[in-house]
């Protein structure tokens, strides 16, 4: 599957320069940023959403979401040897993330 790059980028099958991948990586990286940015919101909301520390880890979810990453790596023709990985980096940083987001908001 092969999906649009953006607005006035040169699609990576017909780059003929480094200068066009470069432009190319340097705009879908400013993207990844922006979702990132909003995934790190969602782990916000489940720090003010969880009702104790103990919950933040969620073994199970972490294993969910790794699954539907892989599938969905395969599905865009993306390498789960890239996928998987990036993504459990993701999952543990965002999982510290929301314990320093919990402690912040709690008091005892």
């Amino acid at each position: 599957m092969t999906t649009t790059p953006p607005s006035g980028i040169t699609p990576a099958e017909d780059c003929q320069t480094m200068q066009e991948v470069r432009a190319g990586v340097d705009a879908l990286d400013r993207e990844l940023v922006a979702l990132v940015a909003q995934r790190a919101r969602y782990m916000e909301a489940a720090a003010r959403i969880k009702p104790s520390r103990e919950v933040v880890r969620d073994e199970w979810r972490i294993n969910d979401v790794i699954s539907k990453v892989s599938a969905a790596a395969k599905s865009h023709g993306l390498a789960v040897e890239i996928a998987e990985p990036v993504w459990r980096e993701l999952v543990e940083r965002s999982i510290a993330y929301e314990f320093s987001v919990w402690d912040a908001t709690r008091t005892d």
